[in-house]
């Protein structure tokens, strides 16, 4: 009985080891997704020659992790793999056209477009709630253009917005594979994207700095935070998956402003504010709700046994 209960109490304290261990692995993964927008403005050069070295060199990064990569080539894979293709050539393309801030906020609305989509793709049925949050989301979108921007910074709102679109596709297509790893998809995206970068890194002059940014973007900022978020995913919970990396919107116009002195404009932060926080809603909600069914079902099981 002794034995017993101190191999319980060992299980116990491991799991909250590992659970600690996680939580810390989550906040270092958002940190350093934070620094992409002051990374590629420190870069002078084509976006989609960053966006293809920058992939490049976290798909090494990867392929050193995984080792033998597991490609099935379907569907949910491909798709996966088209959506972060998009989603990373559209975010550096949109932070060299508007502001940081504009550009990972616009980029957060992306569980939006799974709400939206995922009755088509993953039947999953859109509720009235999702439809009230989507459309908080697009008013709080639309704020984001009633700043004072020229044309380009009109064209980088529209890029992160589609670059929010490709995310949320991303999580539908990874959500899709059940049994695959998404360290797979992650890879063969960054794959895609070196390939599609090839003809604009030949046509573009990059300085010895542009390569050391390159390579920590590569390493730092892209490769090292995925692997890392691969290896905390399993031992959080999924409240802590979708507040934790809420950092990085936040951290990331707060590096840019630090070290390069940019600026969103006061709807845009308005407009910010509106789309964290009903997105948060959105992901929180469930979450919570799910957690309390959850101790109710033990509660009753605990009463259960206590009764028989």
């Amino acid at each position: 009985m002794a034995s017993s209960l101190n191999i319980k109490g060992i299980s116990s304290v491991k799991i909250k080891s590992e659970r600690t261990k996680s939580i810390i692995l989550l906040v270092i993964t958002a940190i350093l997704w934070s620094l992409g927008g002051v990374l590629i403005k420190s870069i002078k050069c084509n976006p989609v020659a960053i966006a293809g070295m920058r992939s490049a060199i976290a798909a090494i990064v990867l392929l050193i992790v995984i080792k033998k990569p597991k490609l099935t080539w379907s569907f949910a894979q491909i798709g996966a793999a088209l959506a972060y293709s998009g989603t990373v050539i559209l975010f550096v393309m949109a932070n060299k056209t508007t502001t940081a801030a504009n550009a990972i906020l616009l980029q957060y609305t992306a569980p939006i477009y799974v709400a939206l989509f995922g009755a088509w793709f993953l039947k999953e049925k859109t509720k009235i709630f999702d439809w009230i949050i989507i459309f908080i989301v697009l008013g709080g979108m639309a704020l984001f253009f009633l700043d004072n921007l020229s044309t380009s910074g009109i064209l980088g709102n529209i890029l992160a917005a589609g670059s929010g679109v490709c995310f949320g596709f991303l999580a539908i297509f990874m959500r899709m594979q059940k049994d695959g790893s998404p360290l797979e998809s992650v890879f063969l995206g960054n794959i895609l994207t070196a390939i599609i970068g090839i003809p604009f890194i030949f046509s573009s002059e990059i300085n010895s700095q542009g390569w050391i940014m390159l390579l920590i973007m590569g390493v730092v900022q892209l490769g090292i935070p995925y692997v890392l978020y691969s290896m905390a995913i399993k031992h959080v919970t999924a409240l802590e998956v979708i507040l934790i990396p809420i950092i990085e919107p936040i951290l990331n116009p707060v590096w840019v402003f630090i070290l390069i002195g940019e600026t969103p404009g006061p709807w845009a932060i308005v407009g910010g504010v509106i789309v964290v926080t009903a997105v948060t809603l959105r992901c929180v909600l469930p979450a919570l709700r799910s957690k309390s069914k959850i101790v109710i079902t033990e509660d009753s099981r605990q009463t259960n046994t206590i009764k028989s």
